[in-house]
């Protein structure tokens, strides 16, 4: 992230060879000038040299140009007659010229500083709510990809994480209602209760309620705050990998898409405990001081299947013609036709390259794609008195 930051400075201030442009356009202006002689004089177009150079290069260069302007203009200007020479009047406009250049490229240079400077803090918030994931954290390979429909924002209202824990491992995919800061604020919420109570409870149905409550109390905060966040809700996928059984994976869905088991023997989605999305539980009673929800559904899951989640930019992706993404058929093509595209890191791949060719890179919404599956059980290695170097008893 440093190594960007310095690469896009560089280029804020002009570094590299943005210089020669104005440089080669200046030579070019006195070349034709003295070419043409005094039939047809070109030397006052010098006062696009600082104009281009503010537009491409930092202020110094921009400095250097608009002297560099005036000396050969007074050069080039002085070596006709008299009666052909531009005059004192086309000098004065080259210096305002060089002068108006120089402060547009103050501008430019603060505006796109700035602007680095959000993009910097849209990149920190991004990697706070999308914390990365070490390798094969909790006993899964994993892979995920984040597109922000707004390539500037960097960040938006999808999230995901893995927490390891000694009830097993628990993995959480949502996508926050809305856009925007008040998103944000929200998703980063969820997360926090997610890690924590995915860590201590015992229940996969209790982390489920746990989050039902943040969403009541972010609620709650934002209303003191004088900002109206009453329909705020997220739809979202909380799973369990028990450690009692490696076959198996807890589902809890929270009105979303449901997660799809992808494998040599196809494609198929994974039903699971069926709830409303996180903040429509006052229309089920659900919240502080309520009654426990429905618990998690236990589904088959097989080491070889990848277990594929995605938000609605993935589901509700169009083309032009307002067809929607073909996940299903498309994952169940390529993974018929090869057999390895199930691995998580090939088929998060594989789909995001196939929604921005359905899309042509026209994403209208934020889109996550998040795959995984269970590392294989590492089998203690086998020892013997014959490994040991030494003697066996008699």
């Amino acid at each position: 992230m440093e190594y960007r930051g310095r690469r896009e400075q560089r280029r804020i201030v002009g570094r590299g060879v943005a210089w020669l442009v104005p440089l080669v356009l200046l030579a070019a202006i006195v070349t034709v000038d003295f070419q043409t002689a005094e039939k047809f004089r070109v030397v006052s177009w010098i006062i696009l040299v600082p104009s281009i150079a503010a537009a491409i290069c930092g202020v110094g260069a921009t400095i250097t140009f608009a002297l560099l302007s005036l000396v050969t203009y007074l050069a080039v200007d002085t070596a006709f007659p008299e009666r052909y020479r531009a005059g004192t009047a086309d000098f004065v406009l080259l210096a305002l010229g060089g002068t108006l250049a120089v402060i547009a490229s103050v501008v430019r240079v603060r505006r796109d500083r700035q602007g680095l400077h959000m993009r910097d803090i849209a990149e920190t918030t991004r990697r706070t709510v999308l914390r990365p994931l070490p390798p094969d954290w909790g006993g899964l390979e994993h892979a995920g990809v984040y597109l922000a429909a707004d390539v500037d924002a960097r960040v938006g209202g999808d999230f995901y994480d893995i927490q390891p824990g000694p009830n097993g491992t628990r993995v959480l995919l949502g996508d926050v209602q809305g856009k925007g800061l008040g998103a944000v604020e929200t998703a980063a919420a969820l997360l926090g209760t997610f890690r924590e109570a995915a860590y201590h409870e015992p229940d996969l149905a209790t982390v489920a309620d746990r989050l039902e409550v943040r969403m009541s109390r972010h609620r709650g905060h934002t209303a003191a705050l004088g900002r109206y966040d009453g329909d705020r809700f997220a739809t979202a996928l909380l799973l369990g990998f028990p450690r009692d059984a490696r076959d198996a994976v807890e589902v809890i869905n929270f009105g979303h898409e449901p997660p799809l088991a992808v494998g040599p023997r196809g494609v198929r989605p994974l039903p699971g405990g069926e709830r409303l999305p996180v903040g429509f539980g006052d229309l089920t009673g659900a919240g502080p001081g309520a009654e426990p929800g429905p618990p998690a559904c236990r589904e088959r899951l097989d080491e070889d299947e990848t277990l594929l989640m995605v938000t609605d930019g993935v589901t509700e992706a169009r083309d032009r013609a307002g067809e929607f993404y073909p996940l299903l058929d498309d994952v169940a093509r390529a993974v018929a036709a090869d057999p390895g595209r199930a691995a998580p890191r090939r088929l998060v791949r594989l789909v995001r390259e196939g929604v921005l060719r359905h899309t042509r890179d026209r994403l209208g919404d934020d889109t996550t794609v998040f795959a995984l599956r269970r590392l294989p059980e590492r089998q203690p290695e086998a020892r013997s008195a014959s490994t040991t170097g030494r003697p066996s008893p008699s």
